[in-house]
């Protein structure tokens, strides 16, 4: 069973940038299409941005040109940078794949405030 540990969420102010990371336990994580996906509260989880096996990547318009996403196949580990934040990027952050397959992990807490 796949595990998945996101870290590197913060305080953070508008404008400011935070770099999140993804580790999965498991053979199998280099044959996935991982996305990063967040929920706000009262809304529903969306899948913000998305990463082939062979790095091809889809983003959300929202965030089209501010984020990145990126993967380490050895380390088992896929990123999310976040740049020019702004207050509506505030939810917690999930990875899992595209489509979601595996248990979600804790998530990491964004919160873009001054």
């Amino acid at each position: 069973q796949v595990q998945l540990v996101e870290s590197g969420g913060d305080l953070v102010q508008p404008g400011g940038s935070l770099r999140l990371s993804c580790a999965a336990s498991g053979s199998r994580f280099s044959i996935y299409t991982m996305g990063w996906y967040r929920q706000a509260p009262g809304k529903q989880r969306e899948l913000v941005a998305d990463i082939t096996s062979g790095g091809n990547t889809n983003y959300a318009d929202s965030v089209k040109g501010r984020f990145t996403i990126s993967r380490d196949n050895a380390k088992n580990t896929v990123y999310l940078q976040m740049n020019s934040l702004k207050p509506e990027d505030t939810a917690v952050y999930y990875c899992n794949t595209k489509p979601w397959r595996l248990a979600w992990g804790q998530g990491t807490q964004v919160t873009v405030s001054s």
